[in-house]
Order: C-alpha cells, then structure tokens, then sequence
C-alpha cells in the first residue's frame, strides 16, 4: 500500500475557516479526519492578532493542513474576494509552513442559516453561530470529497 502524505494518516488535524472581513468562522477535524466541530469564532483585529490566535490553535490541536473557503460566483467565476483569499492562504502557508486548500464554499452561508432556522436558534445566536457552522460545512464538505470510495462496478 502506497504510503500518503495526508493529516489523516498522522491522525493529525486539519483547520477549517470561513474567512470573513469582521470575523473568522473556524472549525477542527477530529484526528481521523472524518467529522468537523466547530471551535470559536473568531473576531478579527488586526492582521497580527488574527495571526497569532490562528498560531495558537495550529498548535494546540496539532494542525496538519488547512482548508479556507473559497469565494465563488454562483457561475463558478471567481471574483475581488476570491483574490483576498488566494492572498490569505498563501500567507497562511508562508507563516505556518502547512499545505493549505482553498474549498468552493458557494452556498454555505446559506446553508448554516437554513440549519440554525431549523433548530430553532435565536435570531441573536444564529448570527453568532453562522460563521462556525460555514466553517464546518466547508471542512466536513472537504474530507468527505477525500473519502469517496472508488466505484464499484455493479454485478449485474
């Protein structure tokens, strides 16, 4: 069996964010790599505070890669906020020398406000809750796409 250099094999984590202007959505893998909690959001300052907490967490949960969500045109085009994010995940590989993925994150938003309304939580909370919840949808999205077994042709 071919060996892979993946977080999943070193029963490592892997970080998911959903980066905002005002606030970073951010999620964690369970050390397999098979389910997304979200951790919490991060209220953004300035560029080396912002910086610094996201240190901090690559450490204490001993982050092997990083998945950023990646902004979208519903045409699939990319956009103004797609290039801020290309230029957040190369800093991020710069700084934290970690692979980092950018992940189609079309929809996401709208998702996590759909499933906050479902449960039932507060108009207050949800917009609280919003940005975590994008965050593990991005990175729950992004492992299953890992996971996939191969086809198996059908026997009949």
């Amino acid at each position: 069996m071919q060996a892979e250099n993946s977080a999943r094999d070193r029963n490592s984590r892997v970080l998911g964010l959903d980066v905002g202007s005002r606030r970073i959505g951010i999620a964690i893998s369970d050390p397999l790599g098979i389910t997304a909690q979200g951790l919490e959001t991060l209220q953004r300052r300035n560029k080396k505070l912002d910086f610094g907490k996201l240190g901090e967490l690559i450490r204490q949960y001993q982050v092997a890669e990083i998945v950023v969500g990646y902004p979208l045109r519903m045409s699939g085009a990319e956009g103004t906020q797609s290039a801020k994010m290309q230029d957040f995940a190369e800093e991020l590989r710069k700084r934290f020398r970690l692979p980092v993925h950018l992940w189609d994150e079309r929809l996401t938003s709208a998702e996590a406000n759909r499933l906050l309304r479902e449960s039932e939580v507060s108009l207050h909370r949800r917009g609280l809750a919003v940005d975590r919840m994008a965050a593990i949808l991005i990175l729950q999205s992004w492992m299953e796409s890992r996971h996939v077994p191969p086809d198996v042709s059908d026997p009949a």
